[in-house]
């Protein structure tokens, strides 16, 4: 009889890509159609004007092909990096960095609003088909609509390496599933680590505790009830998803009443689908839960009041308009808001090579020099058509960088072959999902600050994941790794199919 072979083997995930236009060496489509203008421009100057003229349009060329070709090792470029000190520049210069609310601010209302990208979201609160409240956030300078499931995550502690790759599993599924949601414009995932203040585990202590148990088994609980909180962490994730207005390009815009009544219907399926991905029991946040997950992110301490009122049964009644800093500051690198200090980074490379399902296991654990960390996946998954299209054109593309010259690189090649795959798995019914990531670490004393870059930097480092330090734009960082639904391409001045092709 054959011995049956059950030694368990790790499966492994890679094979992501940033799709790129075809063009000269490292130049997209139009920096290639920028270097050719100039060259056309210098023949035309050697004709009319002379040698002297012509060299000089040529060096000018040849200067514009320079400052878009070499890149740092995040795919910066000398213009990408004066443009952002430019922009923050003239914001400083303008006092838009800058913020003061309430009734001593400048704004009008003299409410706590939210700054940034969030100033003009609105919040309401519907019920579901199974009438569970369900907060939802309307941003009308994008005419988009996020609802945010609180869960549960069970962890991987304890548990089977084939329960987790079921999980991973299950989660691709329900990602690739979410490019058939009609509207369904973006989805995240954030993961909050914070200390643990106890409260609410002596509510639940007190709340249950027999008061005919034995003497040494209340003590024992109490004694736990005072000792767990400390050096303790609590964590906390959502999942949000952001939907269009819009059904369909071209059609009309549905009112929030419109929307709500849509995605009511579609809640628990969405929920109960989350639960076999590992995220545990997810539910819809309510409104009132949502103020308060963005309170306590502007303002640390607050957490504190908020769960001591829980405890005592009489919560914090909190509205859109109050959940804002009273005031903030943008640095070049920081991002002072009320009682504490935050720097934010934003994903520029995805680990290469393959990689476990463990692999963000030390980013996201708690760190003794972190008061809050928020670490934000980012989704904007692709319908059928246009993924086909997607990969296509990219394949197309990967070949003629490879076809170009007559001796390709072993990058073009790999590269090649790496589209050919992603073609490949797309026409088996694989989905196309564009993604990136945003870490947030916030301490309440400046001098910690240090500490807490330095945490994040070198965990990051384990990851396998390149970050870069959101330079010049900390609010807006802060604000995308928030459970709100930003979809930050949709608030760029420069639309990102011009980015990519530069």
């Amino acid at each position: 009889m054959a011995a049956i072979n059950s030694e368990y083997k790790e499966p492994s995930y890679g094979n992501w890509r940033v799709p790129r236009s075809a063009g000269l060496g490292n130049l997209g489509a139009i920096g290639t159609g920028i270097v050719m203008a100039g060259l056309l421009a210098g023949i035309i100057s050697f004709a009319i004007w002379g040698l002297f003229y012509g060299l000089g349009v040529l060096a000018f060329a040849g200067l514009a092909a320079l400052m878009l070709t070499v890149k740092d090792k995040h795919g910066q470029s000398v213009v990408d990096r004066f443009g952002t000190r430019v922009s923050f520049s003239l914001s400083k210069s303008s006092g838009t960095n800058l913020y003061r609310s309430g009734p001593l601010g400048v704004t009008k209302w003299g409410l706590y609003q939210l700054p940034g990208l969030a100033a003009k979201s609105t919040l309401y609160e519907f019920s579901d088909s199974y009438n569970r409240p369900f907060a939802l956030l309307h941003v009308p300078s994008t005419s988009h609509y996020t609802v945010i499931f609180s869960t549960e995550p069970d962890g991987a502690s304890l548990v089977d390496p084939e329960q987790v790759d079921s999980w991973v599993a299950n989660w691709g599924g329900w990602l690739g599933g979410l490019g058939d949601e009609a509207g369904l414009e973006a989805a995240a995932v954030t993961v909050e680590t914070a200390p643990d203040s106890g409260y609410r585990l002596r509510n639940e202590v007190e709340m249950n505790i027999d008061p005919n148990a034995p003497e040494f088994a209340q003590a024992v609980l109490r004694e736990v009830v005072q000792t767990y909180p400390e050096g303790s962490a609590t964590v906390r994730a959502w999942v949000s998803l952001t939907f269009n207005a819009s059904l369909r390009v071209g059609t009309k815009k549905r009112t929030p009443e419109e929307t709500a009544r849509d995605i009511a219907s579609r809640i628990p399926g969405l929920s109960s689908r989350l639960q076999s991905t590992g995220a545990g029991i997810a539910r819809p946040m309510s409104a009132q839960e949502l103020c308060e997950v963005v309170r306590i992110a502007y303002d640390p301490p607050a957490a504190l009041i908020i769960d001591e009122a829980h405890a005592a049964g009489s919560p914090v009644a909190l509205t859109w308009g109050e959940v804002g800093p009273t005031a903030a500051q943008v640095s070049w690198d920081e991002y002072r808001h009320d009682s504490a200090f935050s720097a934010s980074w934003t994903m520029t490379g995805a680990p290469r090579g393959s990689v476990n399902s463990s692999v963000l296991s030390r980013l996201l654990a708690p760190h003794g020099d972190i008061d809050r960390k928020r670490i934000s996946l980012l989704y904007r998954p692709m319908d059928s058509a246009r993924a086909a299209a997607v990969v296509e054109r990219d394949q197309n593309n990967a070949n003629v960088r490879v076809t170009s010259g007559n001796r390709p690189s072993a990058r073009a090649l790999v590269d090649a072959r790496s589209a050919l795959q992603t073609a490949q798995e797309e026409a088996q019914g694989a989905g196309l999902v564009n993604f990136g990531m945003v870490v947030t670490a916030t301490v309440t004393d400046r001098q910690r600050l240090a500490d807490a870059v330095a945490a994040v930097e070198q965990t990051s480092g384990t990851a396998r994941v390149l970050l870069r330090r959101a330079y010049g734009a900390q609010d807006t960082a802060f604000a995308a790794s928030l459970p709100l639904g930003l979809v930050l391409p949709k608030h760029s001045m420069l639309p990102v199919e011009i980015k990519e092709a530069l």
